[in-house]
């Protein structure tokens, strides 16, 4: 049976290093999947420590994702729609949390957003305190998390033709209104897949978090941060809170299959 058009089989060469590649990146986590307390999975995973990091995960990673769609839709349409000077410099900005350390990310919000930091003093005499509340696990995790919901939307605004938006306009509609009746209806595929990714990403993080907003149960210990401390005493459980991310995560993944990159036949 032939393959798919335009592919072949792959020489030695390049396919020994390739399942080593695959190796290299399937391990780790077929060892998550292995090492799992499956037996008493349910019972370590409904323990009350877990269900609150749990609860709060969810808290913070979709405040995180209504903040990203709030801001991060403008600043999509503003880099695909629009040339101004800086543009350059502002997709440098968004593509930047992508690539920090995390620790980095971490850093720079307490120096941006903390007590003593270029606006924190500031909201502090309005009375807002980001650093070690949840508010400030909100921050961090929008801040590393939005970036996916903004390149995902970008390419997809830079991939449709203006002349819709162009025809709402000769026709009276302000810009909101064509955003929301024109623009994001055409590319509803790729916003979904940037919110989930952006929802996955706000989910998982760790470092910016533990930096920025401590690891404080109940206020800030989302599961990501339960998984490092159980890691010190409870391995069993470290290991099971992990395999609850991991499915979260490939979840993610495959209900985007094809949204994200291009998928295979």
């Amino acid at each position: 049976m032939k393959g798919a058009p335009g592919r072949r089989r792959p020489p030695l060469t390049l396919a020994l290093p390739a399942l080593v590649a695959v190796g290299f990146l399937g391990v780790p986590l077929l060892g998550v999947l292995v090492d799992a307390p499956w037996g008493e999975l349910t019972e370590r995973l409904t323990e009350p420590a877990i269900t609150e990091a749990l609860r709060l995960s969810l808290v913070v990673s979709g405040w995180a994702l209504l903040l990203s769609v709030l801001l991060g839709v403008p600043l999509a349409w503003l880099l695909a729609r629009t040339d101004f000077r800086g543009r350059t410099l502002v997709r440098c900005l968004v593509l930047l949390p992508m690539v920090l350390p995390p620790t980095v990310a971490g850093v720079a919000l307490a120096q941006g957003f903390g007590r003593r930091g270029l606006l924190g003093e500031h909201l502090e005499r309005l009375g807002v305190t980001l650093s070690f509340t949840t508010p400030g696990a909100v921050v961090a995790a929008t801040f590393v998390a939005m970036p996916f919901l903004v390149i995902s939307l970008e390419g997809a605004l830079n991939g449709i033709e203006p002349h819709f938006e162009e025809a709402a306009a000769t026709m009276g509609a302000g810009p909101l209104r064509t955003l929301w009746l024109v623009t994001l209806p055409l590319v509803r595929p790729a916003l979904a897949a940037g919110a989930a990714l952006c929802w996955a990403r706000a989910l998982g993080e760790f470092g910016a978090t533990i930096t920025f907003a401590g690891n404080l149960p109940g206020t800030t210990q989302t599961l990501p941060l339960k998984v490092y401390l159980l890691l010190q005493g409870d391995p069993a459980g470290a290991t099971a809170v992990s395999l609850l991310l991991l499915f979260v995560a490939g979840a993610v993944l495959v209900a985007l299959r094809g949204r994200w990159v291009p998928a295979g036949g």
